[in-house]
């Protein structure tokens, strides 16, 4: 299992590279956007956000956001460190965060342009689907994690079968 400053180094190292994998379909926007989304991926949204790490550090006086889903998951638990199903878990989280604050923010009748249902529409209507293409870099981020702890599946099956 790889320390916190080797996820972080390797996930420095590979985003540059990641990012210009999509460059020959986006150009320099989508190359941007995806090394992007996966240094977020993995300095922010780590599936390591279930313990006290430098995930959970680095989101300074907001972490207090995520203790409610360090408290409900166990660390290394199928819902934080499996493939597609962790990710899906924690940018649902974020997300359901995310539209609580805005609606708290701004009160539900009141049209604003920067609600972030509406923004998320915009972005997800434009032709070259930017947003996917950064939910695909978070994803590929915690794969790299994943692997770089050695198993890229959870450890609940293991335990299962020894039973």
């Amino acid at each position: 299992m790889a320390s916190g400053q080797q996820h972080d180094r390797a996930t420095c190292w590979l985003a540059l590279p990641y990012g210009l994998l999509w460059w020959p379909w986006l150009g320099p926007q989508g190359t941007v956007i995806s090394a992007f989304a996966f240094l977020f991926g993995g300095l922010w949204l780590s599936p390591d956000l279930d313990t006290n790490s430098r995930p959970y550090q680095r989101w300074g006086p907001l972490r207090w956001l995520w203790w409610p889903y360090r408290r409900a998951l166990r660390h290394r638990s199928v819902l934080s460190h499996s493939p597609v199903l962790g990710t899906l878990v924690r940018v649902g989280y974020l997300s359901g965060i995310a539209i609580l604050l805005s609606g708290l923010a701004h009160p539900w009748g009141t049209p604003t342009s920067t609600n972030i249902l509406s923004w998320l529409q915009q972005q997800w209507s434009r032709p070259e689907r930017l947003l996917l293409v950064a939910l695909i870099g978070i994803e590929a981020s915690a794969w790299l994690h994943l692997l770089q702890d050695g198993d890229p599946m959870p450890s609940w099956p293991k335990r299962r079968k020894r039973r």
